[in-house]
């Protein structure tokens, strides 16, 4: 039998597979970005309402909270539809490999938002993560698009983590998630009714197996996963944490090379440079969690 501790670490890896996942569903899926972020948050948003009900989860809110959580929802709405469209244009290894950029963006936009100096060795490993997407464009060009889509992604999805981070210290993250996946389907959805095609008969004429793909990205990817993974945090080191979930770019591109050969086989230039950028990203998450420690350890001594 396996113990407490052994059964988290192997939850928390399973949660970063199923986000390295994600990626694949993407390419699996037919519909285009958009209409694919839409299902993904409509079917979500539904879970997530009857795990509230059944839970029986406090999610009384006040306008300014409601505000709030509805600017990071599109936000999250913004990073899914652009991560999505990098793989429709590209495909899944470059998406994830510009994803991992995000590490870079965090180091400006946390400083900002939670009122704090900007670090001198974030902005040295965000000068090499610029080095590690250099190289990876002397070869690809070609997929410039997904590049520069993927990038978008990794800087929107950084600015949502960092602002749920905020959220976090006063609120739930299922009350948190359940609104910010409500306010982007309503953003979502004037989009399409404004710039798309209506939601026609035709626009939920969806064949069986992309039905069968969207509840599966919606329920596991992204119900499960929200939840899961606060359960996961509670009883596992932040630091833990953070570095494993650096794996999935690691995950991803890994199940895309087994599944679609044809496509994910790039350049070695590419694989020079993701390596440069993940391990920049490890390095980061290892450096900002020794420093974490110590101060931990520095107040305490404190109350000695």
């Amino acid at each position: 039998m396996l113990n407490d501790k052994v059964k988290n670490y192997l939850h928390l890896h399973f949660l970063v597979f199923i986000a390295g996942f994600t990626a694949i569903l993407g390419k699996l899926i037919s519909l285009e970005a958009v209409s694919l972020v839409w299902y993904r948050m409509v079917i979500a948003a539904i879970i997530m309402f009857l795990y509230i009900k059944i839970a029986k989860i406090d999610i009384s809110i006040n306008k300014q909270t409601l505000a709030k959580f509805s600017i990071a929802g599109v936000i999250i709405a913004l990073h899914w539809i652009t991560f999505f469209a990098a793989i429709d244009v590209s495909n899944v290894s470059i998406a994830l490999a510009m994803f991992s950029t995000g590490a870079f963006f965090a180091s400006f936009i946390e400083p900002i938002i939670y009122k704090r100096k900007i670090i001198w060795y974030e902005i040295v490993f965000g000068i090499i993560v610029i080095l590690g997407i250099l190289i990876i464009l002397k070869t690809e060009m070609k997929h410039i698009s997904g590049i520069i889509l993927g990038v978008l992604s990794a800087f929107f999805s950084s600015l949502f983590a960092v602002l749920n981070g905020k959220f976090l210290e006063k609120d739930p993250a299922t009350k948190i998630s359940f609104y910010e996946f409500i306010a982007g389907v309503v953003f979502i959805s004037i989009f399409i009714i404004i710039f798309g095609q209506g939601f026609s008969s035709q626009y939920f004429a969806l064949s069986t197996q992309d039905i069968i793909y969207l509840l599966i990205l919606a329920s596991i990817c992204t119900a499960y996963a929200f939840i899961a993974s606060v359960y996961v945090m509670k009883q596992i080191s932040p630091y833990t944490v953070v570095l494993t979930y650096n794996l999935e770019p690691i995950y991803g591109v890994v199940l895309a090379l087994i599944i679609f050969p044809e496509t994910e086989i790039m350049s070695s230039s590419f694989y020079y440079g993701a390596i440069i950028i993940l391990t920049t990203v490890l390095l980061n998450g290892i450096i900002k969690n020794i420093k974490a420690f110590k101060n931990k350890n520095t107040q305490n001594q404190k109350f000695v």
